[in-house]
């Protein structure tokens, strides 16, 4: 319930229309060419935003470094991971449910869609080649 309100105030100050929170906690809100998805996973007090960047791509022991490397000062509050059955490379940002008000979930979901637009069409191009 409460983040299902910060969703619908999100989308109310915006005029958006957005489907509200799925009864199994998740919801999703587009920013630019990012799609975030939102998970609520309640039995672990936990906000989960996903937002994919790349299909599973094959990585290189340096590429995986930089993408690490690039996690740790270079995607604001979000972090590349890859999903553990698809391989997708995504964005993510974890948040304890605890204390969260709209400010902060107003700018994690603009942080992490700020942050997937700007990565995904660049590391598109990188996959194919190196990332430099």
């Amino acid at each position: 319930a409460q983040v299902a309100g910060l969703l619908a105030r999100f989308a109310r100050e915006r005029n958006l229309t957005l489907p509200p929170l799925a009864e199994d906690g998740t919801g999703s809100i587009q920013r630019g060419s990012a799609v975030v998805t939102i998970h609520v996973l309640a039995d672990r007090g936990v906000l989960l935003l996903l937002s994919k960047v790349a299909a599973a791509p094959a990585l290189t022991a340096d590429q995986a470094t930089r993408l690490l490397t690039l996690s740790f000062v270079e995607t604001k509050d979000a972090a590349f991971a890859l999903h553990p059955q698809t391989g997708d490379l995504y964005l993510r940002i974890l948040r304890g449910l605890d204390g969260l008000d709209y400010e902060e979930f107003e700018d994690l979901v603009h942080s992490i869609a700020a942050t997937a637009d700007h990565w995904d069409d660049r590391l598109a191009k990188e996959l194919a080649g190196s990332l430099a």
